[in-house]
């Protein structure tokens, strides 16, 4: 007569002590779970016992086979587990201090001057705001003293979108949320994408960066914003720049003027990105209007301010001599890996 139940149990478990590779492990699945195994053959006793006790002797049998199973599969987690450690322990060790040796990125041109410039402004005492892509026509156009059908709006060929915002023209989107936030006196800078449905050529993108500046407090002038633009410039260039100012109609500010720099492609010679005129429009500028102040909250009888907005796309072409607008969009990683830093 074979064992009992009871002895199977106790020897499987001696064996399943001994064993600690999954080699063993499986000779002991197949011994007493394979179709031959040992607790296979307790059921080929099931005719020698009483009828009234089958069913209580096949509960028995199948509760140690599940039991069995449940053990060898624990003990073969445990070994994973430890060979897992081991592997751990043994595997070589890497200062992750050390400089990589891999090729790394660069940072995208037009990011470079953008935190430049953002530290330049940010030592002369203005706070770095962010502002949204998606706006409405109100803060685009109508608090920037644009109201509805103003020929102004013909100049920023827009896109809207199905429920009425629009994909912001310019930085100056951001003003009346900026001047509302901190009130007077205010020194900020405001970087930002920008989106026109305009056509493509050397000097001109359907999406561009600029970053939008506004200064007020009481007693500001024309002579302020020119110090901040010609400090900027003189940091940014780190040599002295040909500027020039010249009147320009922008409804949000009066007077209004265009900032423009020699173009430092042709060295104002002509050429296709400054339209052969030697001069580049840099940085439309001007006194913020008393109805923009106003809008925003600012007491015009006390403040008044000056606002810019830099064009970060075409300052980067300056800096870097790149010829054609459209290389910094086109993810020519030849063109663009040029600017590491």
């Amino acid at each position: 007569m074979g064992m009992t139940m009871q002895e199977l149990r106790e020897q499987f478990y001696e064996k399943l002590q001994q064993a600690n590779a999954a080699e063993a492990f499986e000779e002991l699945r197949v011994r007493y779970l394979g179709k031959k195994g040992e607790i296979t053959g307790l059921l080929k006793n099931m005719g020698a016992i009483e009828p009234s006790m089958r069913k209580e002797y096949g509960a028995k049998v199948n509760a140690l086979k599940e039991e069995v199973e449940n053990s060898i599969k624990k003990r073969i987690e445990e070994a994973h587990a430890r060979e897992l450690e081991l592997k751990i322990a043994a595997t070589e060790r890497y200062d992750l201090t050390l400089p990589s040796t891999l090729e790394t990125g660069s940072y995208h041109p037009i990011t470079l001057v953008q935190r430049e410039v953002e530290q330049i402004f940010a030592s002369m005492g203005f706070t770095i705001e962010d502002y949204d892509e998606i706006v409405d026509d109100y803060h685009c156009f109508e608090a920037l003293n644009i109201p509805k059908h103003h020929p102004a709006r013909d100049m920023q060929d827009t896109y809207y979108l199905d429920n009425g915002q629009l994909l912001k023209t310019h930085t100056s989107a951001a003003q009346n949320a900026i001047m509302r936030k901190y009130g007077a006196p205010l020194r900020a800078i405001f970087p930002g994408r920008c989106f026109r449905n305009e056509s493509t050529d050397a000097c001109h993108e359907n999406t561009f960066f600029q970053m939008e500046g506004i200064m007020i407090d009481e007693n500001i002038s024309i002579s302020n914003l020119i110090y901040f633009m010609k400090t900027m410039l003189s940091e940014v260039f780190q040599r002295d720049i040909k500027v020039r100012l010249r009147p320009g109609f922008f409804p949000f500010v009066e007077p209004g003027f265009e900032l423009d720099i020699s173009c430092l492609i042709c060295g104002g010679e002509g050429c296709p990105s400054c339209k052969n005129s030697g001069w580049l429009e840099l940085c439309p500028c001007g006194m913020i209007h008393p109805n923009v102040l106003k809008a925003g909250g600012i007491d015009t009888e006390k403040y008044t301010g000056f606002a810019f907005g830099l064009g970060l796309t075409r300052l980067a072409m300056m800096k870097y001599g790149i010829k054609d607008i459209r290389d910094l969009n086109s993810g020519n990683l030849k063109s663009l890996d040029q600017f590491v830093k």
